[in-house]
């Protein structure tokens, strides 16, 4: 497994349109401002918003790990983020129109390509011990009922579960789909790509090992 870094995405690839006119530096540094005070060309742009959404999750999934990682790999961490931020910026563009069922004769709703992707990297990212690296919609969105491919690239905590973790990711990401858009889903592609070192806390208070006579309490 490989770690996603400047050669897969690189920073200096993407542009202000990408995050109508913003940077990911500028997001991060409006976050780290309090979001104050108010920028309403970010707070009013649904990119600015994913995308900040994006790394609040970020932070919240992997700065522990990080912390405890940087003292033996901090260049190669530092990377890691930087093709994760990256890609949060490309899939925060708004993309292509994708259909929703209209439910009047008159109505030609829609949603955006970026939308879409911010959702899936939203299930992604809620499930423990997961940070979503890169997501892409495969398959003509632009089409009702044309059939549609989601991978996913993620970074799994060390000493979580791979393949149940992977299935978790695809069932939230099935079920979030299902719920907020009208796609046909024909697969969620899961690719664990890296591992994160634990939490801070997780190692600095490892899981005591079961003994004979907690197995026999525990099964009293």
């Amino acid at each position: 497994m490989a770690m996603t870094g400047p050669d897969d995405v690189r920073l200096d690839a993407l542009e202000p349109d990408d995050l109508d006119g913003h940077t990911i530096d500028e997001l991060a540094d409006y976050l780290d401002a309090g979001m104050q005070p108010p920028d309403p060309s970010i707070d009013d742009s649904a990119a600015c918003q994913n995308a900040l959404a994006a790394i609040v999750r970020l932070r919240q999934s992997s700065l522990g790990s990080l912390d405890v990682a940087a003292a033996a790999e901090a260049p190669a961490d530092e990377s890691w983020v930087g093709g994760v931020l990256a890609n949060i910026s490309l899939e925060a563009r708004a993309g292509r129109d994708v259909p929703l069922r209209p439910t009047a004769p008159t109505e030609r709703p829609v949603v955006t390509e970026g939308a879409i992707r911010s959702l899936v990297r939203n299930a992604g990212d809620l499930v423990p011990g997961v940070v979503v690296a890169r997501c892409a919609l495969e398959g003509d969105v632009t089409r009702l009922d044309a059939p549609v491919r989601v991978v996913l690239e993620l970074a799994v905590r060390s000493g979580v579960p791979i393949p149940a973790t992977a299935d978790r990711v695809r069932q939230a990401v099935a079920e979030a789909l299902a719920e907020e858009t009208d796609l046909l889903l024909a697969a969620v592609d899961v690719r664990v790509r890296d591992l994160l070192p634990p939490l801070a806390e997780d190692a600095a208070h490892p899981p005591v090992p079961a003994t004979p006579d907690t197995d026999e309490e525990d099964r009293a």
